[in-house]
């Protein structure tokens, strides 16, 4: 399903064309995940698709052990980067976004909630040209069901996106974002927290750039399990959806 958010079909960035892609960076932004991280990074190994894979894993700061379960994994594919203290998801992805080295950038977590087997889902539309940002929606593919009170609140904010924005979006939220770099040029993420997720949709919608979205698999884990998210960063992403439609952002 393509989403777009500007109107004119002439809009440069509306027509994607097939590239040669050489190189896709995966940013894993890590905190106190010791017990899921060496699992993930095992499940990247073990994906296949049709060009090379750089990883990058950035230790915001973990308290729990993680550093020391990264230090046993990192090889000439996968790069841990850290800070020395917790500064927040979209701090974490700046960081990996600034080493990467591919022509393509996905974002992964390190919690087991998205499966890198979908990775050829997310790639295929860009591949074949028909889109440059893809986004894996959780509310279109086989899932695990969210507890009410997230199911509300991912749908919410993705009705404020669309309205916000003009685009038909179902999941605003998602962690599985995948960008054709050149996309990104020109954009400049403010956001610490995990408000990257709405900065990052608001400026690139306003450049009236399409977002394609496939299903994707999801299994959803909750606060007592580990999940960090809360409904307080509920309120931080509807302050920035506001803020990025209604004052001036990068050109």
């Amino acid at each position: 399903m393509a989403e777009r958010a500007g109107s004119d079909p002439s809009d440069s960035n509306e027509a994607a064309v097939p590239s040669n892609y050489e190189l896709l960076t995966v940013i894993v932004p890590v905190y106190n995940e010791r017990v899921t991280v060496a699992e993930v990074i095992r499940r990247i190994r073990a994906v296949e698709i049709p060009v090379a894979v750089e990883v990058i894993v950035v230790d915001d700061g973990s308290s729990d052990g993680t550093d020391k379960v990264l230090s046993a994994l990192g090889d000439s594919t996968v790069r841990v980067l850290r800070h020395t203290v917790n500064q927040g998801k979209g701090a974490a992805i700046r960081t990996g976004m600034a080493a990467a080295r591919g022509d393509l950038l996905l974002i992964q977590d390190a919690d087991l909630e998205y499966d890198p087997k979908d990775w050829p889902r997310l790639l295929e539309p860009v591949l074949s040209g028909k889109a440059r940002v893809v986004y894996g929606s959780r509310f279109t593919g086989e899932r695990m069901n969210m507890l009410p009170l997230h199911w509300i609140g991912n749908r919410f904010l993705s009705l404020v996106t669309n309205i916000l924005y003009s685009s038909t979006m179902s999941d605003m939220e998602t962690c599985y974002k995948l960008f054709d770099r050149r996309v990104l040029e020109g954009i400049t993420i403010q956001s610490d927290k995990f408000d990257f997720e709405p900065e990052i949709t608001a400026k690139i919608l306003r450049r009236g750039v399409r977002i394609y979205e496939v299903p994707i698999s999801y299994a959803g884990r909750e606060l007592d399990e580990g999940k960090k998210i809360t409904w307080r960063d509920g309120f931080g992403a509807l302050r920035a959806l506001i803020k990025y439609r209604f004052t001036r952002i990068d050109p």
